[in-house]
């Protein structure tokens, strides 16, 4: 059994009835992620998604959580307000059965990060241009057992693309980069 430390864990909590889709969120979710920053603007590079459903009126932001390599078993349906949603609709992971979460040249998953930055932000922008509140940033903090060595994003991004276009082809990428001085 692990050492037991102290860990702050950082949430966006979601009030979904404040909500109006305006989708500011992802607009500066984009640019900041872009290269270099605030340079382009593409929805599809957000990590966090206003999903919306118009036959129930309803806009619901998600952002993007862990990525997980098979698709889940679940499907279950959930009422808020006395609407029904699917359970798929809701999830923060990208997975191999949605596009959702994923950056769209390369395929890779994307995951909050918060917007951290050197130097750090105080909250992430997507909190901070939520012009209704309906996103709010809350940190607490947790006692955690000592994790186990986890794959950073860099070798979950190397392995999806070595399952993608094989180990080979991703070498021989690496290796021509590194000759140009581009790695």
């Amino acid at each position: 059994m692990g050492e037991k430390k102290k860990k702050i864990i950082k949430t966006i909590k979601i009030d979904v009835d404040k909500c109006n889709g305006c989708r500011a969120c992802e607009m500066i979710c984009s640019a900041f992620h872009a290269a270099p920053r605030y340079s382009s603007n593409n929805p599809e590079r957000s990590r966090i998604r206003v999903i919306h459903d118009p036959l129930r009126d309803i806009y619901f932001p998600v952002y993007a959580g862990e990525y997980t390599a098979a698709e889940c078993m679940g499907r279950d349906r959930y009422v808020i307000n006395g609407k029904e949603y699917d359970e798929c609709a809701l999830c923060r992971a990208a997975c191999p059965s949605r596009g959702l979460f994923k950056e769209p040249d390369s395929g890779l998953p994307l995951k909050c990060d918060m917007c951290e930055d050197d130097p750090p932000q105080e909250e992430p922008l997507c909190v901070k241009w939520c012009l209704n509140d309906a996103l709010i940033y809350e940190e607490r903090e947790e006692e955690v057992e000592e994790e186990e060595v986890k794959l950073d994003e860099m070798e979950i991004g190397l392995e999806e693309l070595a399952n993608k276009y094989g180990l080979q082809k991703v070498t021989e990428a690496i290796s021509r980069m590194s000759k140009k001085g581009e790695v």
